[in-house]
C-alpha cells in the first residue's frame, strides 16, 4: 500500500487533499465554539468552517503555483533570490485574498444577525484587525515553510532518481557496446584491416578506444558540451564509416554547438537505432544528420525499413528519454513520417 505524503495532502487534484482541508476546518471551528469564545453560535461555526476551508483552497492554491515548478538546479544565490521574491509575493497574495474572505464572512454574519452593515469594516479596523493580522501572517509563514520543504524533498527525490537512472543507463550503454555482435564486427574489421590497410587498421583502433574511454568517463555525468558529444559521434561514426564505405553517411551542421550541453552519449543512442533499424547499401544509403533548430539537437535519417524486422526493447530509447525528462524538464520527441524519421533531443544551454 503507497504511503500518503505530505505531497498528496498539497495536491488539490487529488481528492485527499481537499477532505484533509474539510476535516481539519471542521476540528478548529468545533474547537473554537466550544471553547466558549465570543458570543459562539450555530452561525460562528458555520462561518468560521466555511472561512477556514476557503482560505485553505486559496493558500495552497497559490502556493502551488507559486512554488510547484520551482527549480533548484540553479545557482544558490539566484535560488536564494527566487525563493524571497516567491515567499513574499505568497504572503501578499494570500493576506489580501484572505482580508476579501474574512470581511464577506463578517459582513453575512452581519447581514443574518441583523446588524448595521456600515459598521463591519469600523468594528474589524478598531477591534480585530490586528489579531487577524497576525494570526493570518503566521499561518500563511507556516504554509509556506511547508511548501519550501517539500519541494526540497522532491529535490532529494529527484537526485535519487537520477542516480538510479544514470546507473540504468551507463549499464545499457555499456551492454550494447561490448554485446557479442558489435563487438564480433569490429574486430573483424580490423582483422582484415590489419592485412590490407595498417594506417587505416590504426586509426580504427584510436577511434574504438576514444569510444570506450569516453563512454566510461562521461556515462555518469549529467551534462556535457555538445561539442564533445559531436566530436564522440564522429569517432563512433568513424567505425561505421570504415566498415560501410559508401553505405552510411553522416552530416553535422551545428555552427553553435559551443553554446550549448547535452546529456552524454544520448546523441550515440539516437544514430546506433538509425543504423540498427535501417539498410544502407550503395545504392540506398543511409543518411544521417544531425543539427540543432529551436534548442533543440536534431538527429533525422531517411526510413530504410529491412524486410526482416530487428527485434527491439526500445529500452535505450526509453531510457534516455526519461533522463531527457529528469534532468532537462522537457520531452525527447520522437517524429516518425513514411520517409523520415526524426528524434529531437532537447538541448541545456
Amino acid at each position: 500500500m503507497k504511503k500518503t505524503t505530505l505531497h498528496d495532502v498539497m495536491n488539490q487534484r487529488k481528492p485527499l487533499s481537499h477532505i484533509v482541508f474539510i476535516l481539519f476546518s471542521l476540528i478548529v471551528a468545533v474547537w473554537y465554539v466550544l471553547s466558549g469564545r465570543d458570543d459562539s453560535n450555530a452561525v460562528t461555526f458555520i462561518s468560521l468552517f466555511f472561512l477556514l476551508s476557503l482560505q485553505l483552497e486559496v493558500f495552497i492554491f497559490f502556493g502551488n503555483l507559486l512554488f510547484a515548478s520551482f527549480n533548484f538546479e540553479r545557482s544558490p544565490g539566484v535560488v536564494t533570490r527566487m525563493v524571497i521574491i516567491r515567499f513574499t509575493l505568497f504572503i501578499a497574495i494570500c493576506l489580501t485574498a484572505s482580508f476579501v474572505l474574512y470581511m464577506l464572512t463578517e459582513y453575512s454574519n452581519a447581514l443574518i444577525k441583523g446588524k448595521d452593515l456600515s459598521e463591519v469594516f469600523p468594528a474589524f479596523w478598531e477591534n480585530t484587525s490586528s489579531d487577524w493580522f497576525k494570526s493570518t501572517l503566521t499561518g500563511l509563514s507556516f504554509g509556506a515553510v511547508i511548501f519550501i520543504v517539500i519541494l526540497w524533498q522532491a529535490a532529494l527525490h529527484r537526485e535519487q532518481k537520477l542516480k538510479e537512472e544514470n546507473l540504468i543507463f551507463l549499464n545499457e550503454t555499456l551492454k550494447n557496446q561490448v554485446n557479442p555482435h558489435f563487438l564480433f564486427n569490429s574486430l573483424n574489421t580490423l582483422s582484415s584491416l590489419i592485412a590490407t590497410s595498417p594506417d587505416t587498421a590504426e586509426q580504427f583502433i584510436q577511434k574504438l578506444s576514444s569510444i570506450y574511454r569516453y563512454i566510461l568517463e562521461n556515462s555518469r555525468k549529467d551534462r556535457i558540451l555538445l561539442t564533445e558529444e559531436l566530436e564522440f559521434i564522429d569517432n563512433y561514426f568513424g567505425l561505421f564509416r570504415i566498415r560501410d564505405e559508401g553505405k552510411i553517411f553522416l552530416v553535422i551542421d551545428a555552427a553553435d554547438a559551443d553554446k550549448y550541453s547535452i546529456l552524454p552519449v544520448s546523441l550515440q543512442i539516437l544514430v546506433e537505432n538509425a543504423i540498427k533499424h535501417n539498410m544502407a547499401t550503395r545504392e540506398n544509403p543511409l543518411t544521417i544528420s544531425i543539427f540543432t533548430m529551436d534548442n533543440n539537437v536534431v538527429v533525422e535519417n531517411n526510413l530504410q525499413t529491412m524486410a526482416t524486422s530487428i527485434k527491439s526493447t526500445r529500452i535505450g530509447l526509453k531510457n534516455l528519454g526519461e533522463r531527457v525528462r529528469i534532468i532537462t524538464g522537457r520531452d525527447l520527441v520522437i517524429e516518425e513520417t513514411p520517409t523520415r524519421f526524426i528524434a529531437k533531443l532537447p538541448l541545456l544551454t
